[in-house]
């Protein structure tokens, strides 16, 4: 048995301990898990890309077959039926044989529409978790996606086992490959467009594959956060290039940003400044601390540089406090990842789900746990010049203490964002982004 499937085993194994807390807690026998299954166009008969249902792929890595179904009590084997039609229009999957198959009952389902027969006869003992309600009615389920079984899932689903680590490693390895890639497209002077296939080339995934749409932004397109489009056309002077983008391996997601400036030392150095905090921010996830005071340390490192470059004339526990930070820096720190890039838990305080929302004056932080070993978080802090925010601000008293011809100086750089993927261990922390020597 190689390590791989060891720690696999190891895997299922605490899910099905988690399961089996989540069904007492419910007074439930077992779960039937729905893969998901293929969504029309309006007025069309082509599909949108399928995207699992991610308690699916937690406990199985495929990620592409809709109609698939588990059935897990925690006890027994688990059970997999898996959709495999007769098909010459499409691709049918082959029969499952893999590292991860042992640990599964298969049953080959034929017909989508079929699959009652191999699910439990009397239902009122399960609960069906997926998406598709009317689907969970038709076949008979009264409890569709419990409470007290997702929020306790959910809130679990921030402790990664090794399998789950040595997937996000990998996830890391095929998105470094891509950034670095995307990187000498950049200074190679290519367009938005060409640099997203060079980044696609390289770690040997399309759009449809990667865990999210890839931001790859140039000059003023990187004061756009979720920058989702790809100009074709390259523009007579890329002055700097912001890429947001990560990889899948086996349904676990890395989610990785850095910032490049060309023919810039001015913008080179504020970059550099930005880093620094990324790494300082690193250092301080500690077990015990709550990731909301790393966001508010993010915020310190920001105003520090607003004022060791002069954009605001202002001490920086001034800046702070003024709220001046939130206009260059209006997102969170980062957020868990795993089966999702926004990984779920992050905003509850206990595994029944009792909410713990971000901070009134920092409402987009999307993660307000305390730091536990064998977390994986991303810290991302970033220094944006966004036109709509700064006209807010100049509107404001505060506009007196900023330097409005330092900050169009620069404007055509867009911003800056530096975004690590961080595994907490006990006694250390694990950055799997800079092990792969991305800087």
């Amino acid at each position: 048995m190689s390590k791989h499937q060891a720690s696999y085993q190891q895997h299922i194994e605490e899910l099905q301990s988690r399961t089996r807390e989540a069904l007492q807690r419910e007074g439930l026998e077992g779960l039937v898990i729905h893969s998901g299954q293929g969504k029309r166009l309006f007025l069309d008969d082509n599909h949108y890309p399928f995207k699992v249902n991610p308690q699916f792929k937690a406990w199985v890595p495929v990620i592409d077959n809709p109609n698939c179904w588990l059935v897990v009590n925690g006890e027994d084997k688990p059970t997999l039926i898996f959709y495999r039609p007769e098909d010459f229009w499409h691709k049918v999957p082959p029969a499952p044989q893999d590292f991860w198959t042992d640990s599964f009952n298969i049953i080959l389902l034929q017909q989508a529409d079929a699959v009652e027969k191999h699910l439990p006869y009397d239902k009122r003992g399960f609960a069906y978790v997926g998406e598709y309600i009317e689907v969970a009615k038709a076949l008979g389920f009264e409890n569709v996606n419990p409470d007290r079984v997702l929020h306790y899932l959910h809130y679990q689903r921030a402790y990664k086992t090794d399998y789950e680590l040595e997937c996000m490693r990998e996830a890391n390895k095929l998105a470094v490959a891509g950034h670095k890639a995307a990187e000498q497209a950049f200074l190679e002077g290519k367009s938005e467009f060409d640099i997203n296939l060079a980044y696609s080339a390289a770690c040997r995934q399309g759009d449809n594959d990667v865990p999210y749409t890839s931001i790859i932004a140039l000059n003023e397109h990187a004061a756009i956060l979720h920058y989702m489009q790809c100009d074709t056309i390259a523009p007579k002077q890329s002055r700097s290039f912001l890429i947001d983008a990560g990889a899948n391996y086996h349904g676990y997601a890395a989610d990785i940003t850095r910032t490049y400036s060309q023919n810039s030392t001015l913008f080179s150095d504020l970059i550099q400044a930005v880093d620094k905090v990324t790494l300082t921010l690193v250092d301080s996830l500690k077990p015990s601390v709550a990731y909301t005071d790393i966001h508010l340390l993010a915020h310190a490192g920001i105003a520090q540089i607003l004022q060791d470059t002069g954009i605001v004339n202002l001490p920086a526990a001034d800046i702070v406090e003024q709220g001046i930070t939130r206009t260059f820096f209006p997102h969170g720190i980062g957020h868990f990842l795993g089966l999702q890039v926004h990984d779920v838990g992050g905003l509850v305080n206990d595994d029944r789900g009792t909410p713990k929302p971000a901070p009134e004056e920092h409402p987009f932080l999307r993660c307000t746990r305390i730091i536990e070993a064998r977390q994986v978080f991303t810290i991302e802090p970033g220094l944006y010049f966004i036109d709509s925010l700064l006209r807010d601000l100049k509107a404001t008293p505060a506009s007196k203490y900023i330097n409005w011809d330092t900050v169009d100086t620069y404007r055509p750089f867009g911003g800056i964002r530096i975004e690590d993927n961080i595994i907490v261990h006990r006694d250390k922390n694990e950055n799997m982004t800079r092990d792969l020597n991305l800087k």
